[in-house]
C-alpha cells in the first residue's frame, strides 16, 4: 500500500485516524495498540508472508532490550549487545545479499564445470532496513543507559509505526516514546491536521505530478536504449537529468507525505530530506539526502563503537 494510492487515501488512513481518536478518548494504551495493529495491516498489505518476520524481529529485540536494561555485569551486557546487533545485521544480510553471493559463486564455479548453486530468489521484505536500524539504535541506547523501555505496546508501535516503514526516517526512541506517552497525542488537534494536510498535499504533488510524470519520459528513453536504440547526445543528457529529478521528487515527496500523515496523529517525525541538490560537496549531499540514516551511521557505527572500545 502506497501513500499516494486510492486505497490508502480514501479507505485505510481515514478509518485508522477515526478509530484512533475514538479509542483515545477512553484508553491511550488501547489507542496505541490499535495504531500498532493498523501498522501491521499496512505492512501485510504488501505481502502478508513477511508480517511474522516483523513481529519476530520486534519480539526478539524487545527481549534483548530487557536483558540490556537489567543490572547484569558489564561483560554479560556487552555479549548480549554483540549477539543482538549481529542477529539484526545477519538477518538483513541474508535477505539482501544471499542471492548476490550465490550468483557470484556460480560465476567462479562456471569454468570448473562443477555445477551451479540454485538461486533462492529471496524477496526483500519491505522496510527491513528501517526497522532493523531503528532497533539497533534502541539496543545501543539501552546498553549505554539512555533508554529503559518496558512498555511493549509503545515499543511495538515505535518499530512498526507505518508512516516510517516505506521510506524512513530512521527514528530514535527519544524522538518517539515521549510523544506516545503524551495525553495531547490522543486528542484531535485541528492545527496539526491543517499542517498535515499541507505537508501531505505538497508531498503528493511531488510524487504524483513531478516524480511519476518525469518517470514517464525517463523510462521511455532508458527502455529505448535497452531495446537497442541509440540516443543523441542531448537525449542521453535529458534522460540522465530526468532520472535524477525523478529520484529527487520521489523521495522528497514520500518524506513530506510521511511527515503530514504523522501530524494527523499528533506525532512529529524528524526531518529526513533537506534540498540535497543545493550541496557544495558529496559529503554534504549525503547528509542532506537521507538525514536520519546518515546520522544513524555516524552516531551508532562510529562514535558508540569507539566509546565501547574505550571501555576495554
Amino acid at each position: 500500500m502506497l501513500f499516494n494510492s486510492y486505497i490508502f487515501i480514501f479507505a485505510y488512513f481515514p478509518v485508522v485516524l477515526v478509530i484512533f481518536y475514538l479509542i483515545g478518548r477512553r484508553s491511550h494504551r488501547l489507542a496505541a495498540g490499535w495504531l500498532g495493529i493498523a501498522s501491521l495491516f499496512f505492512y501485510g498489505w504488501w505481502d502478508v508472508r513477511f508480517v511474522p518476520l516483523l513481529v519476530a524481529s520486534v519480539l526478539a529485540n524487545y527481549v534483548f532490550g530487557i536483558f540490556l536494561s537489567e543490572n547484569y555485569s558489564q561483560r554479560n551486557r556487552k555479549i548480549v549487545l554483540i549477539i543482538a546487533i549481529a542477529s539484526n545485521l545477519g538477518l538483513l544480510a541474508i535477505m539482501k545479499y544471499t542471492d548476490f553471493f550465490i550468483a557470484t559463486a556460480n560465476n567462479v564455479l562456471l569454468p570448473l564445470n562443477v555445477g551451479q548453486i540454485t538461486i533462492l530468489d529471496i524477496v526483500l521484505p519491505l522496510g527491513i532496513s528501517f526497522f532493523t536500524f531503528t532497533q539497533i539504535a534502541f539496543l545501543v541506547d539501552t546498553y549505554r543507559g539512555h533508554v529503559n523501555e518496558k512498555n511493549f505496546i509503545h515499543y511495538f508501535l515505535f518499530v512498526s509505526y507505518f508512516p516510517h516503514l516505506i521510506a524512513g526516517p530512521v527514528i530514535h526512541h527519544k524522538q518517539m516514546m515521549p510523544q506516545f506517552s503524551q495525553d495531547s497525542t490522543y486528542s484531535v488537534s485541528y492545527n496539526n491536521i491543517a499542517m498535515g494536510v499541507t505537508f501531505f498535499s505538497i508531498g503528493l504533488f511531488k510524487k504524483v505530478f513531478l516524480a511519476d510524470g518525469i518517470a514517464t519520459y525517463a523510462n521511455g528513453l532508458f527502455n529505448a536504449v535497452a531495446g537497442g536504440g541509440n540516443p543523441t547526445f542531448f537525449e542521453a543528457w535529458a534522460a540522465a537529468i530526468a532520472y535524477a529529478l525523478q529520484l529527487y521528487f520521489d523521495f522528497s515527496g514520500y518524506c513530506d507525505m510521511a511527515i503530514g500523515i504523522s501530524l494527523f496523529l499528533n506525532i512529529k517525525l524528524p526531518i529526513n530530506f533537506d534540498s540535497p541538490y543545493k550541496s557544495s560537496d558529496i559529503i554534504e549531499f549525503w547528509r542532506r539526502w537521507h538525514m536520519t540514516l546518515s546520522a544513524f551511521l555516524r552516531d551508532y557505527f562510529i562514535y558508540h563503537w569507539e566509546a565501547i572500545e574505550m571501555e576495554n
